[in-house]
């Protein structure tokens, strides 16, 4: 690229190397002024050939010996101006007929000072299409920046340069490149939920995967991971958790604070997943938090207490499950509120005509997993309510607290059972169970912590899009 402007310029040389050919082929002599060489290399899309004997990634510092095929090397001249052009073709011999091919997303992106002593970098930015930037790390001394994040297939790039003379003169220049589309059928893209609205406090964000990203690839599972962004106002901790291999969920470490908002977005299009799979475009989503409603259960008691912001608002007496129909103990939250339901007791294994079978309708049910376990009016047991557990499962009270009940609450909200004798409330597959695992437990479900351990601040391999930190 050649920068025409006042002052003085700096040389640098982009570059990967035809198939084939060594980096000595491709340099001729550039124009008399004041100049500091500078190499920026990038692999071209040629079925990987950027691969040495020993499995080893081409590198800056060895495709000159030959031992690399793919690399294509630019000449450019930085100025003052800080704008940037390639230079002449002759100057680029057969390489320049080869400037259209795109780039390896695979592949480095190395930009270093060809003549040692002669200049240095101070300041190099890498932005994609979208404005991302590419975290790049600067070696000592200025001579040397290597990107530490692989490219997005299917992007284009610009490489800002700032560099200095050996006089100390400021100067700049601009490279402008694409990388290789990904292969057809080789897009992983994520499902977000939950759908945009307002959700209680103990709501839980989702990812379903197009396609699976099986637990023994943990630096596949990562680079999921660190493309999917959760953030948050007011901001809190939080980290994402693998259920199984094409199931992600999200929460914070505690509840969501109330009126909290939250963003989903998708960062996976372009990034290189895994052998020949790349992350395609998904839709973000976007919800709020409410008041922050807890209803806890004590069995014991016999009563259910209702908080609204930490305050309590109302204190209801309620029965819950009986000897062999136990209720579940554990956080659950609110799954959907309905009106009208008819429960049947062979719907959760009791036989027809047993003196344990039901069949009744049911007013202002509010569910709390798919298995069948409500919060409901059931005036057949007032008598009971508040005094001993007589229902098969559900928490039942008088038909005008499942009404308000019913309409205070909303999905997400958190319903605790405590002293029930019954079951633990399992984490997944029957409801948002999420909040009964405890955070080490949780944090381990977590591919980042998992195949980095705990990043420091600034590391390259650390979570950075992810908002709330993990």
């Amino acid at each position: 690229m050649v920068v025409a402007g006042a002052g003085a310029s700096v040389l640098l040389m982009v570059g990967a190397a035809a198939p084939g050919r060594g980096a000595a082929d491709e340099t001729r002599e550039v124009p008399a002024v004041p100049a500091v060489g500078l190499l920026v290399g990038r692999v071209l899309d040629e079925g990987r050939e950027d691969v040495r004997p020993g499995g080893e990634q081409c590198a800056m510092d060895v495709f000159r010996l030959g031992m690399c095929q793919g690399w294509r090397e630019e000449r450019v001249l930085a100025t003052a101006g800080g704008q940037g052009v390639v230079l002449p073709a002759p100057l680029l011999d057969g390489a320049s007929r080869r400037a259209a091919r795109a780039t390896d997303a695979g592949g480095p992106l190395e930009i270093s000072v060809a003549e040692p002593g002669q200049g240095a970098l101070t300041d190099v930015s890498v932005t994609d299409g979208h404005g991302r930037h590419v975290a790049g790390t600067l070696g000592a001394g200025g001579g040397r920046w290597v990107n530490a994040e692989s490219l997005r297939a299917g992007e284009s790039y610009t490489v800002r340069v700032g560099a200095q003379d050996a006089a100390g003169n400021a100067v700049g220049a601009t490279l402008v490149f694409g990388t290789a589309s990904p292969a057809d059928g080789g897009r992983l893209t994520a499902e977000f939920g939950p759908l945009p609205g307002t959700y209680g406090a103990g709501e839980i964000v989702t990812a379903e995967l197009s396609r699976p990203v099986p637990a023994d690839d943990g630096l596949a599972r990562a680079r999921v991971e660190q493309a999917l962004e959760v953030t948050s106002h007011p901001q809190v901790e939080g980290a994402w958790h693998w259920v199984d291999a094409s199931t992600l969920h999200y929460r914070p470490r505690t509840y969501w604070p109330a009126h909290s908002k939250v963003s989903v977005r998708s960062g996976l299009d372009g990034v290189e997943i895994g052998e020949g799979i790349y992350g395609g475009p998904s839709d973000g989503v976007e919800f709020t938090v409410a008041d922050r409603i807890e209803a806890v259960t004590d069995s014991a008691a016999h009563t259910m207490t209702v908080r609204r912001n930490g305050r309590v608002i109302r204190t209801i007496p309620v029965t819950t499950g009986k000897a062999g129909f136990r209720t579940r103990a554990g956080v659950k939250v609110v799954l959907r509120k309905e009106p009208k339901v008819r429960m049947r007791g062979d719907s959760v294994g009791i036989k027809r005509g047993t003196s344990e079978f039901y069949d009744l309708p049911v007013l202002y049910a509010t569910r709390v997993t798919w298995s069948g376990e409500y919060v409901h009016a059931a005036p057949w047991s007032v008598d009971a309510q508040g005094q001993e557990n007589v229902s098969h499962g559900c928490t039942g009270m008088s038909t005008e607290d499942a009404a308000w009940f019913f309409e205070t609450v909303r999905e997400g909200d958190i319903v605790e059972v405590v002293n029930s004798g019954g079951p633990r409330m399992e984490p997944f597959g029957n409801g948002i169970g999420d909040w009964n695992m405890d955070w080490p437990s949780w944090r381990a479900g977590s591919a980042l912590a998992t195949t980095y351990g705990a990043p420091a601040p600034g590391d390259p391999r650390a979570p950075s899009r992810l908002s709330p930190t993990t």
